[in-house]
Parts: C-alpha cells; sequence; structure tokens
C-alpha cells in the first residue's frame, strides 16, 4: 500500500489549499482515511477522515476543511480554507482497512497502518 500526498506550498493568510493523498495497494476501496498534521514541537493532530459514507472532523478544523474521496481515481482531497498561519505543518494522509472513521475527538492516540511522505503547508505573509 502506498499513499503520495501532495497539494502543499507556502499560502498567504486567508487563502485556500487542496491537498490531495492518491491511494494504491489496497485490493478494495474499504479503506478508512484519516489526515493529520505535525507541526514542529507539537502532536500530531488529527484533522479528518473519511469512511464509508461517513466523516468527520476536528472541532478545531470544522467549517474550514472539507475531506472527499474520488473513488474512480483513489484519492482523498482535503480542502482548506482561510489558512491561518497556525496551520503552518506538515500534513499526513494515513488509511486502514480495520479501523473505521469515528469522531476525530475518540480516536486517542490511534494510528492507522499506513502512512504517506506527507506535504508541507507554509501560511505566510
Amino acid at each position: 500500500v502506498q499513499l503520495q500526498a501532495s497539494g502543499g506550498g507556502l499560502v498567504q493568510p486567508g487563502g485556500s489549499l487542496t491537498l490531495s493523498c492518491k491511494v494504491s495497494g489496497f485490493t478494495s476501496g474499504h479503506y478508512t482515511i484519516l489526515w493529520v498534521r505535525q507541526a514542529p514541537g507539537k502532536e500530531r493532530e488529527g484533522l479528518a477522515c473519511a469512511g464509508q459514507g461517513v466523516t468527520y472532523y476536528a472541532e478545531s478544523v470544522k467549517g474550514r476543511f472539507s475531506i472527499s474521496r474520488d473513488y474512480a481515481h483513489n484519492t482523498v482531497n482535503l480542502q482548506i480554507n482561510s489558512l491561518k498561519p497556525e496551520d503552518t505543518a506538515v500534513y499526513y494522509c494515513e488509511a486502514d482497512e480495520v479501523y473505521a472513521c469515528v469522531p476525530i475527538a475518540s480516536m486517542g492516540g490511534t494510528r492507522y497502518d499506513y502512512r504517506g511522505q506527507g506535504t508541507q503547508v507554509t501560511v505566510s505573509s
């Protein structure tokens, strides 16, 4: 299984980005995708997950982040609007065939089996 995250970059505050996670290697579409981020010196933070017709968002990003699955292209996108400097981090997509998409706050330290290489998002003027 391979996950390839892309779409990061340098954006001004208030701007938008769409991150993409290209997934390959699963034999079926029955897996859950989780987007997380990690800023220097900070804990890994769960942002949004997409399962079988289910999505959940962390309270801290609800309303600004939107996750969507493109089953035809095995891609999961994360649209980020109204970017803030505190959104600066490396963003990763993770995947798992066992864990369901559940409310982010209930996930605790759950780590999915597979993770891509990450894409850097920097929000600065």
